[in-house]
């Protein structure tokens, strides 16, 4: 079951909810037991490959200016 980030409209909490896909109508606020929530889009990591190197993509530092560091 993946776990969602809500926000309460009622008291402006956010919260997170693990939710199936049977419970997902019925998503309450903890703090004041509100329905009126808006689930929210959270960013996600994805894993990189072994031996993948760390930085890169460009500029300064990132290989393709050519400064040589």
């Amino acid at each position: 079951m993946p776990i969602y980030e809500y926000l309460c409209a009622g008291c402006s909490e956010t919260f997170e909810e693990l939710v199936s896909a049977s419970t997902a109508e019925s998503v309450q606020c903890p703090g004041c037991g509100s329905t009126t929530v808006t689930k929210l889009l959270s960013p996600f990591a994805t894993p990189r490959p072994v031996g993948a190197a760390v930085g890169g993509g460009g500029g300064c530092c990132g290989g393709s200016c050519g400064c040589g560091h």
